[in-house]
């Protein structure tokens, strides 16, 4: 076997990775190391990863069949192959994961918690010695807690996560998202552990484990804040409908469907005059987001057939000149052709043995530090013969493990311009792993997640200091003011920037360079400064300036074709999906790019595209149109190889369980459970192929069963079967939930004007214990004066003399118009 050479430009040349377990998260994690430069070792047993069984499968070629999902997941991977279980091939792949920077470890999710006892790189008394891997674990639900022991799959840990509870139609069931969409996340948040703790290598390896559940829990934190703070309607709304505005949906047009979002008085306003009803603008029940959603049938009942006189396309255009939050809705195969995304080369080609096709780019654009634009998936075993050479297995590195609670980030510094959700999260990334994050606000221009509705209240209540959602995504940060729109603020931040690693911010495209404060300006103070923008489609082209909210991502990304029932149009999910998955990624090219920074000396401005971060959790989809020339219709909650596996009725109201039968096994076992033993003597059944063709009779036995008991009692009836199961928790309930409480994933904490509210934990812990909150959000401006003394040496009167001017405060002011 010819030894592979890395490219020493890319990002994490050099770098050796081992990747061991199955499914979709482990997965990602290894593709965006691989796809960065890394040599990352996929180990697999002789039956091979369930996802190579994921529809479409490629044309084999004297190989054996292979999903394209599964050759996009592992492009530029090296492959390996254990020769069944005996202890020889134990001995082997330890003295393999020794050799390695950092070990990927997803066992636990198909052998369960017992094996986080046993690292792979061998038991850590022994291990001292020798080099100690940075170890990344994933488990469905942690090692501790009442559900530890559960069966889990993406989508029972997204039902108990909240994150299906509200999407769908008012009398049910609740749609469920590919499953893949929650590997991608929790892929993420794998790979920015473990960059995190490579930031941080001269203390020593850190071994993290994750909760996939506390990491479903992400996507819908924002809701946490809503039921806190009494603005969250306790209730699913039906499809395209959301609980803080209307409309906010996907309209069909006269050809091809169109994604809206009204927030603002303005955007309203702008809509009803582009649709020709300038009158509704001043209609007091329309008058903001929480009663329009109230009147939303008699909204819709003018704004369908207005919608319906001109093509998406126009209307695009059209609302676009007059800067309201619209998108075409994209089919794959119009998503495929759309130029912005061409020219950005967010399409690469895969290979798989003789076939080639199209997958979706590692959305981190880094320039010359990656990633590899496409890359060629292994054949299982292609590299048994020289990792099991003495020279494979020579010792590379040697690593002790670092002491536990020492952040890997203490020795960063963070200017964080952001505000929102996606921009403030992965600021909030970077915090949470110990940098030291300042948040800049102004005091005519706060954080709009503190409140958009500037009425005397706001100013004199001091209501942008009691959203809860605020506090929830700026944990752990430090809060300064300064008026970037006149000459004194700007001078302040350059010399802020002068002292910091990285600037985050999420404005408009247009309004850092209006101030003259872009990377062109910022780089000339700090030539070695990292800055990470994220504009709803990355600067520079035709579409950059386009308005965009969390959902409008998500729509402008084709997913909501692929997401629902087919009697409904394209369905969003029940919250800004976007936005999550913008602060995820956001986070973890932050992270990259520091990385690279500390290697070479050298900054860069990584203009990231939220739409295009979205586009991994289209991937099934966008493989699908490439291989096959079209797609599935959109088909509910039927999985592409679980089954059965859907969204239960229970007894009571609005009670559902997720069932998700894996493999042969739990069908035996369920068909005990459920009463239908007359199933079991289908000899068809016992292959998923055959319960496919007899779904529709089989899941009238499930409800049937379902309907005798509470959604709780037939999760636990079916989890001690060993049967993967979840009720579909609201999210209001999710915050009493028995095992992330255990957990202590939430966790009360006191803030000013606030009082005492409940915030969450990081998702990623050394120990068993959860990873501890510094401090909470901080009040406007609170650290001003800190900042200003000990990062800049100001005295007592230039700080003075900037708060007498404006310049910084600790109190809302109204804008001057």
């Amino acid at each position: 076997m010819i030894k592979h050479e890395p490219n020493s430009q890319l990002a994490l040349a050099g770098l050796r990775v081992l990747e061991i377990g199955n499914g979709a998260a482990l997965a990602y994690a290894g593709k965006l190391f691989a796809d960065f430069g890394a040599e990352v070792i996929k180990v697999e047993d002789s039956d091979g990863d369930e996802l190579r069984t994921v529809p479409p499968l490629l044309t084999s070629s004297g190989h054996e069949s292979q999903s394209a999902l599964n050759a996009w997941l592992n492009t530029n991977k090296r492959n390996v192959t254990l020769d069944g279980k005996r202890f020889k091939e134990h001995i082997w792949l330890s003295r393999l994961a020794k050799t390695c920077d950092v070990v990927l470890d997803a066992r636990a999710l198909s052998e369960g918690i017992e094996v986080l006892k046993h690292p792979v790189y061998g038991e850590s008394k022994t291990a001292n010695s020798e080099n100690v891997p940075i170890a990344v674990y994933l488990t469905w639900f942690g090692e501790s807690g009442p559900y530890s022991k559960f069966v889990g799959t993406a989508a029972v840990c997204r039902a108990l996560a909240g994150a299906v509870y509200g999407s769908g139609a008012v009398e049910g069931p609740p749609h469920l998202p590919h499953d893949v969409q929650t590997g991608i996340v929790a892929g993420i948040g794998a790979f920015s552990s473990a960059i995190s703790a490579l930031l941080g290598e001269s203390d020593g390896s850190r071994r993290y484990v994750l909760s996939i559940h506390e990491i479903a829990f992400s996507v819908v934190e924002m809701e946490a804040g809503m039921v806190q703070d009494g603005r969250h309607l306790k209730a699913r709304l039906g499809v395209n409908r959301f609980c803080t505005t209307h409309p906010g949906g996907i309209y069909k047009t006269k050809e091809g469907w169109i994604g809206i979002f009204a927030h603002t008085g303005p955007q309203w306003a702008a809509l009803c005059s582009a649709v020709g009803y300038p009158e509704h603008a001043l209609d007091p029940r329309f008058m903001s987001g929480p009663t329009r959603i109230k009147h939303a049938d008699e909204i819709d009942k003018f704004l369908i057939p207005a919608l319906l006189t001109k093509t998406a396309k126009e209307w695009f255009e059209e609302l676009g000149k007059a800067k309201f939050p619209a998108v075409v809705v994209p089919t794959m195969d119009e998503l495929l052709q759309q130029q912005v995304h061409r020219d950005r080369g967010a399409f690469v080609p895969v290979k798989s043995g003789a076939s080639q096709f199209e997958g979706v780019i590692v959305p981190f654009p880094l320039g010359d530090a990656g990633p590899l634009p496409g890359g060629a998936a292994p054949i299982k075993g292609a590299d048994n013969q020289f990792y099991r050479t003495d020279e494979a297995l020579a010792s590379r590195v040697h690593r002790i493990r670092a002491k536990v609670g020492v952040p890997p980030l203490r020795k960063i510094r963070v200017i964080d311009l952001t505000m929102g959700w996606a921009g403030p999260l992965a600021a909030r990334t970077l915090a949470d792993f110990g940098a030291e994050v300042i948040k800049v606000e102004g005091t005519q221009y706060p954080d709009w997640w503190r409140g958009t509705h500037y009425t005397e209240e706001f100013y004199n209540e001091r209501l942008y200091e009691k959203n809860s959602n605020f506090a929830l995504m700026n944990r752990n940060k430090l809060g300064i003011t300064l008026d970037l729109t006149r000459q004194e603020g700007r001078a302040v931040l350059l010399d802020l920037v002068k002292t910091a690693d990285i600037v985050i911010e999420n404005y408009s495209t247009e309004v850092l360079p209006k101030l003259g404060l872009d990377y062109a300006a910022l780089s000339k103070v700090n030539d070695r400064l990292v800055m990470v923008s994220m504009p709803a489609f990355g600067g520079g082209n035709e579409w950059s300036t386009t308005r965009a909210y969390g959902g409008t991502l998500e729509q402008a990304s084709g997913l909501p074709h692929h997401t629902g029932f087919p009697q409904n149009p394209p369905s969003l999910t029940s919250y800004a999906y976007g936005d999550p998955i913008g602060g995820w990624n956001g986070g973890a090219a932050a992270l990259l790019s520091l990385l690279v920074q500390a290697r070479t000396g050298k900054g860069r401005h990584v203009n990231l595209s939220q739409v295009e971060c979205m586009l991994p959790m289209a991937a099934p989809f966008i493989l699908e149109q490439s291989v096959c020339g079209k797609t599935t219709p959109r088909n509910g909650n039927v999985h592409p190889i679980f089954s059965p596996h859907g969204v239960y009725q229970c007894a009571g109201n609005d009670e559902w369980v997720v069932l998700s039968v894996s493999n042969e096994t739990q069908w035996k076992t369920l068909v005990n459970v459920i009463d239908a033993h007359h199933l079991g003597t289908d000899l068809s059944l016992n292959q998923v192929e055959g319960r496919r063709l007899q779904r529709q009779q089989i899941d009238v036995h499930i409800s049937t069963w379902c309907k005798q008991r509470s959604a709780d009692s037939a999760m636990r009836e079916l989890q001690m079967a060993g049967i993967g199961a979840g009720v579909v928790k609201p999210v209001w309930r999710v915050l009493d939930d028995p095992h992330f409480n255990d957990r202590g994933f939430f966790k009360k904490i006191p803030r000013a004007y606030l009082g005492e509210y409940l915030t969450t934990t990081p998702w990623f812990r050394e120990t068993v214990a959860p990873t501890e909150v510094v401090r909470p959000a901080p009040t406007l401006g609170e650290h001003s004066r800190e900042v200003f003394s000990w990062v800049l040496g100001m005295t007592q009167e230039q700080q003075q003399a900037l708060e007498d001017c404006g310049i910084t405060g600790t109190a809302a002011s109204k804008k001057i118009t």
